[in-house]
């Protein structure tokens, strides 16, 4: 992946990470919340950051790092300084992300006019949480994949991506139940080649291809 890369996805769940209550209110009703359903907020906030530690400490800048530490970042209702320099953060992260955005689709809008009608569908009928139900390589030149699409946003059945023409995949060996996140497009002498940046385990898999169908299985 050039542009939606694996870092990239992960810095995403940081920005996530960083949304605070609005109020001391709704903190504290949060709390409340939990507290009637006989669950323990404190220790799923002690193991959710536990989980995301490393990233956090990876992605966030140093100013970040002693709230990161202490476990302040998610024990406390966020300090004026805190939510500030969150705010900060996530706005430039808006920009680049954007921005990320903006320069992938002036390159996709460059060579959609070369790309097989199958391939253009494939992009714009996003496959996005899709999940990955099986895989047939039924011969050297042809990959077939298919996904179940009742949780996406398109489709909202199985489908059957056949990849003809197939020059590389990479790799073969993907597991069932991967959940499909984002995709790009590249123009090739021969064809194409797609990029998937895939989740369980997040991975990203490539094939390059001559052409692609699309079957909706009822």
């Amino acid at each position: 992946m050039k542009y939606f890369t694996k870092e990239l996805y992960e810095e995403m769940q940081i920005r996530g990470y960083l949304v605070f209550p609005e109020t001391k209110k709704d903190w504290e009703d949060d709390i409340a919340w939990h507290l009637s359903e006989g669950l323990n907020l404190e220790e799923m906030r002690r193991n959710n950051l536990k989980d995301k530690k490393e990233d956090l400490l990876k992605y966030l800048p140093a100013f970040f790092h002693p709230y990161i530490q202490d476990g302040t970042i998610n024990s406390q209702f966020p300090s004026d300084e805190l939510r500030k320099m969150a705010d900060q953060w996530q706005m430039e992260y808006d920009e680049r992300t954007k921005a990320i955005g903006v320069t992938y689709r002036n390159y996709y809008d460059s060579i959609k006019g070369s790309l097989p009608g199958y391939v253009i569908q494939l992009i714009e009928k996003s496959l996005h949480d899709a999940q990955v139900t099986s895989i047939e390589i039924p011969s050297k030149d042809t990959f077939i994949m298919t996904l179940d699409c009742r949780s996406g946003y398109h489709y909202l059945t199985d489908v059957r991506l056949t990849f003809t023409g197939v020059e590389d995949v990479q790799p073969t060996n993907l597991s069932v139940g991967s959940g499909w996140l984002y995709d790009e497009v590249y123009l090739t002498e021969t064809g194409f080649e797609l990029h998937v940046l895939l989740d369980g385990p997040l991975m990203e898999f490539t094939i390059s291809a001559e052409n692609v169908s699309i079957e909706i299985i009822s």
